[in-house]
């Protein structure tokens, strides 16, 4: 993923919104009585999107990094990149499935967090990201809140994740 410059007087091409629904994500589209672009890729939430697919794309991670039994994640743009040098795409979030809901694994996922949305302000789409993340034992989930600051300092983006770990593990959540 990049983020290119705009040139004077054009109008940015967005990549299009994925819609999240906790689970799997899709493309988000334009209702069929949108007047600039009926039932369309919608492309309205950049930030949004590019901040969903750094967190929730598997990155492949150091085989040192694994449990017994685990198997090396990532997905097929692991393997190749736009420009040499670019970083890996995603987050290593998804190695945390198989801990227990400790102060420790919220240290953890703060850490994947950040690593994972760097990206976004060395490209200079953000100033810096917020992270926090709090384990929710009784609910079997961890919460993780991201907020992007603007160069002049404004909040320009939060939001509130949850990892199901009864979800990660295949079985559905009753409080879900």
């Amino acid at each position: 993923m990049k983020i290119i410059p705009i040139e004077q007087g054009r109008e940015p091409l967005l990549d299009p919104d994925i819609a999240w629904n906790g689970i799997v994500g899709d493309l988000a589209t334009t209702s069929l009585d949108d007047e600039q672009n009926p039932g369309g890729l919608r492309a309205t939430q950049a930030l949004a999107t590019a901040v969903l697919i750094c967190l929730m794309t598997d990155r492949r991670v150091d085989e040192s990094e694994l449990r017994d039994g685990d198997e090396n994640r990532g997905w097929p743009g692991d393997s190749f990149g736009v420009d040499p040098g670019d970083p890996p795409l995603g987050s290593k979030l998804w190695i945390l499935r198989r801990r227990a809901l400790t102060a420790e694994i919220e240290t953890l996922a703060e850490d994947y967090a950040r690593e994972a949305l760097q990206t976004l302000v060395d490209q200079g789409a953000v100033a810096r990201f917020d992270v926090t993340a709090t384990a929710n034992r009784s609910a079997g989930r961890l919460d993780l809140e991201v907020t992007a600051y603007g160069r002049a300092g404004a909040e320009v983006y939060n939001q509130k994740f949850a990892v199901l770990w009864d979800q990660l593990n295949g079985i559905s959540n009753p409080l879900a």
